[in-house]
């Protein structure tokens, strides 16, 4: 194929056109990415949740009572503010009730309209009031946002000496578009020059900094139109976060296969002046790396599909078709154009100059000497830089407060600071308990002693002074409001034991099969919670299996991927640590924001591993040629160039999103820049090499180097005997049982932790139950064969066995601290026997 595309310029020329095509046509076909963006969803917990079913509830019950309310608090000052505010609220109560009013204007509640509810629309010291405005419509709409922006100018104009916000759902939906509004172009602006800058000074050539420039526009163009198009046929979600992520995830990303093509197509030219040969070659031999990391990204991406978070679960596809669209411009747009452009492409310094760079920089080949010189202490200092920055995690804690993200002024964010100092904290996001029975409530007693019992429980501020019943009577409502700031994690847990309270006090009423559902701002944070809680688990587990199969396929080893996901680990907890520790502890955030954590893994996983791949890839080369000590040394000092400046490209496209006025797109900037720059000058070209040389011949276990020393067509004649084939065998056959062992054993473990969630059985548990006590039996006897075999000598094989026999007894000490601690039930018979006399 690279033969047939990259056969002479007139080929190249025709894949070029190829992608301009493609590229214009789907954008004459595809609707704006803009008018399909869909923001609502991706702050939703999963639509099984019970406080989805409770707003489902509320609207099915309660017709037209499900609106979108804005909030309007009036404060006065002074001597005279109860009279101020009172005359305010008449003002704006009439403004909003006039035929002049917005259409999705539904109603007004002030003490104008329901003077009875004075005791929750009025301050205790009378000196602020509350105006409710629920609004009809989608708060993503443009008519919503417009609307919103009508009442807080007819609220303004009206409100006297008064002090006037606008809050609420209402308020908070219409500025967070405003937040977001005109960021992308202004994060497009600001990454394109970033990269431009950067790329001329590592290729001292404008032509070679504009193609990767160019091939991220045409990857781009048509994957923004491609997912507008998926998004429009109702496949795919594309969300405002996710549009600019996907901007830098795409310049990142094609600016280091770009980088890694071109620095394999300028060290070909040492040996080939033919240039479309040597760009074959190029290519050729970058191809594995670079489909293995362009795989591990969207493998990694829909590995999200297993979540139940919107959050989550909405973005993977989309970044899974733009990666794996980079990648195909990677390999025939970007070799296409350079051939195109022939020898100018290297002006003004020329070929020879371009050529001779690929050698390697000193500072490399001196990092080289220093890995190769103490190794262990490099890892050793490595390692323990990581461990320290990981110490920030002591401070972490996540955010659920959307407003208190915003890291710009909003009027929503005022009004909600006004209502907590005047009514309570908890009067900015009442929750909703609705209760179902079977019977018609109207008429019985029982609504009035579910009211008394909530108003009793903890943190509760407030019940609403009446509750509301659906249209056939089976259904009551009761707004509550707590104690704390709905938004915090205290209140959160306050759902649980808070939903207990209203069945135990719907029982005691005498409430035939009542089903409780809470609804609310934060019902909703909480069962988001749970949601990112457990999908947190299952991503992480399957990102860090897909990775670990990548590598395995990839090296051809099993130790290989084992040491570099460890490293990956590492990376991620001290790139999390110290994104808490300069984001909460140092900048002041309220937390760290509830999916950023998520984003922050599947990410710095699936991207850090790119220079794992490089690097290893080229050592699995220079090993054909050389034995392990150069090797390593060898594919450091041509990689570390190309691949220090794909990292910093990399980490400097994130680090633009902490532009944006926004917390979570700011966190995950930093900590993206933060990881990859860590990954890039410290995992990579020292804790990675430093590792290799400590395994020495044995780093690709149990793949054995081909080197001039060993050739493998010459093996030693103490190998051929009968005896070594045998123990060759057994060696080999025990490593098969203990890799199956310890998979067996991961499969029991996971099994036994999510034994009792409720969509799962106990059919696995007892499938890699039984598997694992097989195996086991199968190893035990495996292991008392190779030691008898090699005599109980200290080596490689006997530490592996060692090692190999740990997981079975934390199988047995899990078990028993599962059942001390209640999560597995005890065994029937043991139940039998306690309950004896």
């Amino acid at each position: 194929m690279f033969r047939c595309l990259l056969g002479s310029r007139k080929r190249a020329a025709a894949v070029v056109a190829f992608w301009v095509l493609i590229a214009g046509l789907l954008a004459g076909v595809a609707p704006a990415l803009e008018s399909v963006e869909d923001n609502a969803s991706a702050n939703l917990p999963p639509a099984a949740s019970d406080s989805m079913k409770a707003r489902d509830l509320v609207r099915d019950r309660l017709p037209g009572q499900d609106a979108t309310p804005a909030i309007i608090v009036v404060r006065g000052e002074g001597a005279d503010a109860a009279a101020n505010v009172g005359e305010a609220v008449a003002r704006i109560t009439s403004a909003l009730s006039e035929s002049a009013r917005p259409d999705e204007v539904a109603s007004v509640i002030s003490t104008v309209t329901a003077p009875d509810a004075a005791a929750e629309l009025v301050s205790r010291d009378r000196g602020a009031q509350l105006v409710i405005v629920p609004m009809t419509g989608s708060p993503s709409d443009e008519n919503f946002q417009n609307a919103v922006d009508k009442v807080r100018a007819l609220a303004s104009d009206r409100s006297g000496p008064t002090e006037v916000a606008v809050t609420g759902p209402a308020g908070i939906a219409s500025d967070t578009v405003k937040v977001f509004s005109g960021g992308d172009k202004v994060l497009l602006l600001a990454t394109i020059l970033l990269v431009l800058i950067i790329l001329l000074a590592i290729y001292r050539s404008p032509l070679m900094a504009l193609v990767p420039l160019l091939a991220v526009g045409v990857a781009m163009r048509v994957s923004e139109t491609t997912g507008a198009l998926l998004a429009d046929a109702g496949i795919i979600t594309v969300s405002s976060q996710t549009a600019s992520i996907m901007t830098v995830l795409l310049f990142g990303v094609g600016t280091d296969y770009a980088l890694i093509i071109t620095a394999r197509y300028r060290e070909a030219l040492l040996d080939e002046p033919d240039r479309p040969r040597a760009m074959q070659t190029a290519v050729h031999r970058t191809a594995e790396s670079v489909l293995a990391s362009a795989s591990t990204i969207v493998l990694a991406m829909v590995a999200l599909l297993v979540a139940t978070s919107p959050a989550l679960r909405g973005f993977g596809p989309y970044f899974a078709l733009g990666v794996a669209v980079m990648a195909l411009v990677s390999f025939t747009f970007i070799p296409a154009l350079i051939l195109l452009l022939g020898r100018s492409v290297f002006w003004p310094g020329g070929v020879d100059k371009a050529a001779e760079r690929s050698r390697g920089a000193d500072v490399w080949h001196r990092i080289a000497a220093l890995v190769a010189r103490a190794p262990l202490r490099v890892a050793s200092a490595a390692i323990a830089l990581l461990v320290v920055m990981s110490a920030g995690l002591l401070g972490y804690q996540e955010s659920f407060n959307t407003l208190s993200g915003f890291r710009t002024a909003t009027e929503s964010e005022r009004g909600q600071r006004l209502i907590q100092e005047e009514f309570g904290p908890g009067e900015i996001a009442p929750s909703t308990i609705g209760i179902r029975s079977q019977d018609d409530l109207r008429s019985s007693p029982a609504p009035a002693g579910i009211a008394a019992a909530l108003a009793d429980a903890e943190n509760v501020s407030r019940v609403g002074g009446r509750p509301r019943f659906g249209e056939d009577g089976r259904t009551v409502f009761y707004d509550v409001v707590l104690d704390l700031d709905p938004y915090s994690s205290k209140a959160l847990d306050t759902i649980g034991p808070l939903k207990k309270t209203a069945r135990a006090a719907a029982d005691a009423a005498g409430v035939r099969d009542a089903t409780v559902l809470i609804g609310g701002e934060t019902a909703r944070n909480a069962d988001i919670r749970s949601a990112l809680d457990r999908d947190m688990t299952f991503i992480v587990l399957l990102v860090l299996a897909i990775v670990t199969a990548v590598l395995i396929l990839l090296l051809r080893s099993l130790l290989a991927p084992l040491y570099l996901v460890a490293t990956l680990i590492l990376s991620f907890l001290a790139t999390l640590g110290a994104t808490t520790f300069f984001t909460v502890t140092v900048l002041g955030d309220e937390g760290i924001g509830n999916r950023v954590t998520a984003y922050i893994f599947v990410f710095l996983v699936a991207l850090g591993v790119d220079y794992n791949i490089f690097i290893m890839s080229r050592f699995k080369q220079e090993l054909r040629t050389r034995p392990p000590a150069e090797a390593i040394s060898a594919a450091l000092t041509r990689t570390g160039g190309v691949v220090s400046s794909a990292g910093l490209i990399l980490a400097a496209t994130f680090a633009v999103l902490m532009t944006q006025p926004i917390r979570e797109l700011f966190q995950f900037g930093f900590a993206m820049a933060f990881g990859i720059l860590l990954d890039t000058f410290l995992v990579r070209p020292l804790l990675v090499p430093a590792i290799v040389r400590l395994f020495g011949d044995h780093a690709l276990w149990p793949a054995r180097p081909r080197t001039p020393s060993t050739p493998a067509a010459d093996p030693p004649a103490t190998l051929t005997t009968k005896s070594a084939i045998r123990t060759r065998r057994l060696l080999r056959a025990f490593t098969w049982i203990a890799a199956i062992e310890a998979c067996t054993w991961a499969g029991l473990l996971i099994g036994m932790y999510f034994k009792y969630i409720p969509e799962t059985t106990e059919l696995g548990v007892r499938i890699f139950g039984t598997l694992h006590g097989a195996v086991f039996v199968v190893y035990v006897l495996l292991t008392v064969l190779v030691a008898i075999r090699l005599k109980w000598r200290l080596g490689r094989t006997t530490l592996f066995a060692l090692l190999a026999a740990v997981p079975p007894f934390m199988t047995v000490v899990f078990e028993i601290w599962a059942r001390r601690t209640g999560r597995l039930a005890e065994p029937a018979s043991a139940q039998r026997s306690t309950s004896m006399p």
